[in-house]
């Protein structure tokens, strides 16, 4: 089965940088368009940046010119390097994998950007 596993998250302050992994295992990991979602206290999921197999990216307005997604199909690893991170960026980040019938998802990596 599809196992996604994130790594990276931590306390940074804000203007700050990290970068979170995403290690795939179970998929053919060329075939699937990789996701970062992220959630914070009280709202909604939403989706922060997603790549296809080919390195099509997309952002939320949010963190355009910010935040950069990637992904190493050599490595079945999929990336989020943050830049600028401000305290809004406090969220659970969530890892996908999506097919097209279905997702899959990480278990998740806390980023709490503070003082």
């Amino acid at each position: 089965q599809v196992q996604l596993v994130e790594s990276g998250g931590g306390l940074v302050q804000p203007g700050g940088s990290l970068r979170l992994s995403c290690a795939a295992s179970g998929i053919i990991f060329s075939f699937y368009r990789m996701g970062w979602y992220r959630q914070a206290p009280g709202k909604q999921r939403e989706l922060v940046a997603a790549i296809t197999g080919s390195g099509i990216t997309n952002y939320a307005d949010s963190v355009k010119g910010r935040f950069t997604i990637s992904r190493d199909n050599a490595k079945n690893t999929a990336y989020l390097k943050m830049n600028s991170l401000k305290p809004e960026d406090t969220a659970v980040y969530y890892c996908t994998a999506n097919s097209a019938t279905d997702i899959s998802w990480g278990q998740g990596t806390q980023v709490t950007v503070s003082s």
